[in-house]
């Protein structure tokens, strides 16, 4: 019978030493971009290409608590051991990661994910106030936030998953839809 020759596949937990962890390539935070659309991003880039949100969890030993993220559920908060281990992995400074959560106490409507085609537009990634419960309009546009496709009425991915930011049904670009928003 043949002998195992593959070493033991083990996790590593999130509170042993940092130094024995792979580093990722670095992928610069958009600003007030979400930590969906980071992680989407992250995963993509070419030095990278991660399949899943749960294959990053699985390196950084969180499991598929990255997943939870890409999909916008932050219930339980992300603790500060989590943000570290991820910190540790990617190069992004802990506040940084902070930066890209829903303050403390701000209700989150996950579903439906939503859009302003004009600030899209001015940079093309997913912010995360527009999942804001209360977010209703975009503040600096003053048009109302889209929930799916003009063109098609498709709702949209979540943000992970907006890797050419188009509608994923009829192609139409993100930035296009500006034209059908309506003003408030």
């Amino acid at each position: 019978m043949a002998e195992n020759t593959f070493p033991q596949k083990t996790e590593i937990a999130i509170n042993e030493d940092y130094d024995i962890l792979p580093r990722l390539g670095y992928v610069e935070p958009y600003p007030n971009e979400s930590i969906s659309h980071y992680m989407g991003r992250l995963r993509r880039f070419k030095a990278n290409s991660l399949p899943s949100g749960y294959s990053l969890g699985k390196i950084t030993g969180l499991g598929a608590i990255t997943t939870r993220w890409e999909k916008l559920y932050f219930n339980p908060f992300p603790s500060l051991e989590e943000l570290k281990a991820l910190s540790n992995l990617i190069g992004v400074e802990v506040e940084r990661l902070y930066e890209m959560l829903p303050s403390k106490g701000v209700t989150m409507k996950p579903r439906p994910i939503r859009l302003c085609g004009a600030c899209y537009a001015e940079a093309p990634c997913h912010c995360i106030e527009w999942q804001f419960k209360e977010k209703m309009k975009c503040d600096r546009h003053q048009l109302g936030l889209l929930t799916k496709c003009t063109n098609c009425e498709t709702p949209f991915p979540i943000p992970a998953d907006w890797e050419l930011g188009v509608c994923t049904h009829c192609s139409l670009p993100f930035a296009k839809m500006v034209k059908r928003q309506k003003r408030y």
